[in-house]
């Protein structure tokens, strides 16, 4: 599903996600070949056309999602209280290609990110999202699924 198919499903969560990646550095999670987890940090972006992450075409996580598209992602904590709050998404990636990948390459850079033209462009869908915010200390967690649609 994509970002904006799960912002029609779920908006408060997608606004929410959106506060918590956008202009952050957050971890995306991919799998080796050998089947063990990898983690790198990424800046993704969201436009009108979905949720992205750009990388160098030599990249290791490139190489991860390219042979398993299966991916979590999870947004950067200011603070040991949990800061603003947790976002995390689970789904499968998908290389953007083309005419695709220029209009959403325009689209970062409108909203100010710079993706160099050598870059490659995945983007994320989205299958399963947690969040996590702290009232008084105490966690308050929400799920959705796009299994539960």
């Amino acid at each position: 599903m994509s970002w904006c198919e799960f912002k029609n499903a779920a908006p408060e969560l997608a606004d929410f996600g959106n506060s918590r990646l956008t202009r952050k550095i957050a971890y995306l999670a991919t799998i080796r070949a050998q089947g063990a987890p990898r983690v790198h940090p990424v800046s993704p972006f969201i436009s009108d056309q979905g949720l992205f992450v750009y990388m160098e075409p030599t990249s290791p996580k490139a190489a991860d999602l390219r042979r398993d598209p299966r991916f979590a992602m999870h947004c950067s904590v200011e603070d040991n209280d949990g800061g603003e709050g947790e976002f995390c998404v689970c789904g499968k990636a998908t290389v953007i290609d083309g005419q695709a990948r220029d209009k959403a390459f325009d689209a970062a850079r409108v909203i100010g990110y710079k993706p160099n033209d050598r870059y490659v462009l995945f983007e994320l869908g989205v299958d399963e999202v947690m969040a996590t915010t702290y009232e008084d200390g105490v966690p308050v967690r929400r799920r959705w699924s796009r299994l539960q649609e």
